[in-house]
């Protein structure tokens, strides 16, 4: 099977974060351009620098959680687990939902905590996940013999294999 059927929860979170991206953007620049035409302000701020952070801090936002969107969709593409900044990108993106469903319970209600919370569950199968080609860690490929071919007739590695011998009976003295 292709990788497209191997990696579904990859395919989800990149959806979900790209989604989120789009969404986390439109609504800070909305936000920006209602301070900016009632000419609202906060503890005598000027209402343009509060316009203009609103929507940079929006665009921002949004573009990271693009990046771990496109992340997401490399591993799914791949099939392969994330590693190195990928895979840092993926662990924060988690701890920041975890800290915005945190934050969504207090300002939002229980919906929106779930909706994080799901991601953040979504995000955290995704890093835990693994391929199904590998075995354990440094187990090599599927269907190797320790010490053997795939049979266990043939070296893997070029090293002779280890004859097995039973441990030798003890001495009674």
């Amino acid at each position: 099977m292709g990788p497209v059927v191997r990696r579904p929860v990859a395919w989800v979170v990149a959806v979900v974060l790209f989604a989120e991206a789009f969404a986390v953007a439109a609504l800070n620049w909305f936000l920006g351009e209602l301070v900016h035409r009632q000419q609202m302000s906060l503890a005598d701020l000027d209402p343009n620098v509060m316009s203009t952070s609103s929507k940079i801090g929006g665009v921002l936002l949004g573009l990271y959680f693009a990046l771990c969107g496109l992340v997401a969709l490399l591993v799914a593409v791949r099939g392969h687990r994330p590693a190195g900044l990928g895979r840092a990108l993926l662990v924060s993106v988690a701890v920041v939902h975890g800290l915005l469903g945190a934050l969504a319970w207090g300002l939002v209600g229980w919906r929106g905590f779930l909706f994080m919370v799901l991601v953040l569950g979504l995000v955290v199968l995704l890093l835990m996940t693994h391929d199904h080609k590998e075995g354990p860690a440094g187990a090599g490929p599927a269907g190797a013999v320790p010490g053997g071919g795939p049979e266990g007739d043939a070296p893997v590695s070029g090293v002779p294999p280890v004859p097995v011998t039973p441990p030798a009976e003890p001495s009674t003295p």
